[in-house]
């Protein structure tokens, strides 16, 4: 299993999670492209930290909202929503281009990956999305007990997922996550987060909040770079996915 973070989130003087602490320890980049947080130098920044320690960047869109931080549902008709997904596809590109990388995966950000998670009809939107822009770029999803609709759909547009679980997220017993509304929604003991990575990597499990047995197929696990413990469990969660 990789280990992915969200980063590039911080807005003009605004700076939000320690990205140069971070950076060092992931496999994967899921960086911030304008709309829910960040701005062009702070996406040119995170994209040469993201080169300097070899890490993989992938894009993360969300719905343009900056004063929700992106985690509030949006409704959209499906040709400005892929429209939205395009306009910041193409800025990250463009700031990767300049720095002779490139995007190398799709990760929905916030409200926007909840909302696809929660309706196939999103989903497929996405998929038609990056499917315009480059079929080649695969998208990062949820693990759930049953992965097959969002695959089934995924291959009519010729793109390939990556499952990932969260590692500070509580999950519910129908395996997607607690809503953020609830108080104990993100975990922040680092070692209850350690304990249950320990598990997954182990048996291939999580236990809902309610201890129930959720069976994932699992590439990659997520640490959210605005928690607080984040430094703390990356650097964990890299020896043990080592």
């Amino acid at each position: 299993m990789k280990l992915n973070c969200d980063l590039g989130e911080s807005f003009g003087l605004w700076q939000k999670g320690d990205d140069q602490a971070i950076m060092p320890y992931i496999d994967l980049a899921n960086i911030a492209c304008g709309f829910h947080a960040s701005d062009p130098l702070t996406m040119l920044k995170t994209v040469k930290l993201a080169l300097k320690h070899e890490v993989t960047i992938g894009a993360h869109p969300g719905y343009p909202d900056l004063l929700g931080f992106g985690r509030r549902s949006m409704l959209y008709p499906a040709d400005e929503l892929t429209a939205i997904i395009h306009y910041q596809l193409g800025a990250l590109q463009a700031i990767c281009h300049s720095e002779n990388t490139r995007v190398s995966y799709v990760k929905p950000h916030g409200a926007l990956y909840n909302d696809m998670m929660n309706n196939l009809a999103i989903f497929t939107c996405v998929c038609q999305a990056i499917k315009k822009i480059d079929p080649k770029l695969p998208l990062m999803i949820q693990a759930l007990p049953d992965p097959a609709p969002y695959q089934q759909i995924a291959g009519e547009y010729g793109l390939s997922l990556w499952f990932e679980a969260f590692a500070d997220r509580h999950y519910q017993d129908n395996g997607l996550l607690v809503s953020r509304s609830e108080s104990n929604a993100v975990i922040h003991d680092s070692e209850q987060v350690v304990e249950r990575c320990r598990h997954l990597k182990q048996h291939g499990q999580l236990l809902s909040i309610n201890g129930k047995p959720l069976t994932l197929q699992v590439d990659t696990l997520c640490v959210h770079g605005d928690n607080p413990a984040a430094v703390e469990l990356v650097c964990q969660l890299s020896k043990l996915l080592a």
